[in-house]
């Protein structure tokens, strides 16, 4: 049977891959060591989310290895062989924050990991398709730089800049500017996924996301915006906005669309392609919107308060320009917009409440 490895098994992204991928016939071996929990806490674990795989979905392996373990995913990928026909690489370490309390560990997780998977895949399954998710933050401060207008709710760039109409594209340059250890971490992560397939030919693709979210968000103060937005506004407890006057814009993509994005290079793969993914002009929105957004569907006001600090390599305005992974599937579409999603997330958030 044709196999699918999915790391972060547990995670947002990884999950629905794992439903995804095993209702289209795969089976599906996950790994994930819930190292989330490390990050951010208990309240941040995916340990529920890997109950209810298990639980769930039929078929579901699970392996609770580190990816940085090279002996033990090895040995993973020595068990499936060839067997296996799709990677899709969703673990790693994703704050800012957290980053710079330990860069080690950062590092080690979302660049040796990588690694470490690529050259595994390459040894015993190398015509697999391998996805990764990669991040903007890859492209560091440098869209701080565009022409920004300051409106009432949110920054715009300016409507006689290229990006106005459709959102950043693959081109900006990801050199000479302020990452954040974890952007410059994930960047040495996309360039080797792109350089195996260039070098060994293999079937790459890195999908530069911009904020992943849906309602199987273990969402947390330092990762999961409209997630932990969201847990805030239902619980009433105080959130903090962080910086640019509370404008900072950020495109939104669900779960389920980045993962169908997935099937379809999957169906039809290349070598080495890179793609800006997010909700590009379809979903996006400013921090002060996403709060009206939340206080509409709670039908509660939200507590929160505003730092004038922002957060390093944070981005004033993002939009993804999708085109170029449109034009290569011209099949593929959006399915949910900003506020299905947000009320998603809450109907799922009272749902774990309630046990």
């Amino acid at each position: 049977m044709d196999l699918a490895i999915v790391t972060g098994a547990a995670g947002l992204i990884g999950a629905e891959s794992v439903r995804h991928f095993a209702g289209l016939g795969l089976q599906v071996v996950g790994i994930d060591n819930d190292m989330r929990r490390y990050f951010f806490g208990e309240g941040a674990s995916t340990d529920w989310s890997r109950r209810q795989l298990e639980t769930r979905v039929k078929g579901y392996v699970h392996h609770a290895a580190d990816i940085r373990d090279a002996a033990a995913i090895e040995r993973l990928f020595a068990q499936y062989g060839k067997d296996v026909k799709l990677i899709i690489h969703c673990a790693s370490q994703p704050s800012h924050d957290w980053a710079a309390r330990e860069p080690m560990t950062d590092f080690s997780v979302n660049a040796t990991g990588t690694m470490v998977l690529l050259e595994a895949a390459r040894k015993f399954c190398e015509k697999a398709v391998f996805i990764f998710t990669s991040t903007n933050k890859v492209y560091g401060d440098t869209p701080n730089n565009l022409p920004l207008v300051e409106l009432e709710m949110r920054w715009e760039v300016a409507k006689t800049h290229d990006y106005h109409e459709h959102g950043i594209d693959e081109s900006m340059s990801i050199d000479q500017t302020k990452h954040s250890l974890f952007g410059a971490s994930k960047v040495a992560a996309d360039v080797m996924v792109q350089e195996y397939g260039r070098y060994f030919g293999m079937y790459t693709g890195v999908f530069r996301g911009g904020c992943l979210t849906g309602p199987g968000h273990s969402g947390a103060e330092l990762h999961g915006f409209l997630s932990y937005l969201m847990q805030c506004a239902r619980s009433g407890k105080h959130y903090t906005v962080f910086g640019y006057r509370g404008k900072q814009v950020r495109d939104n993509i669900h779960c389920h669309d980045l993962v169908t994005a997935f099937e379809h290079f999957w169906r039809k793969p290349r070598v080495a392609e890179v793609y800006n993914i997010g909700g590009s002009r379809f979903a996006n929105c400013s921090m002060l919107e996403a709060i009206a957004l939340c206080e509409r569907v709670t039908g509660k006001k939200m507590s929160w308060s505003y730092s004038e600090q922002n957060r390093i390599g944070d981005h004033i305005w993002w939009i993804s320009d999708v085109r170029r992974f449109q034009q290569h599937y011209p099949g593929w579409k959006y399915r949910y917009g900003l506020e299905e999603t947000l009320v998603q997330i809450h109907d799922e958030l009272a749902r774990r409440a309630a046990g």
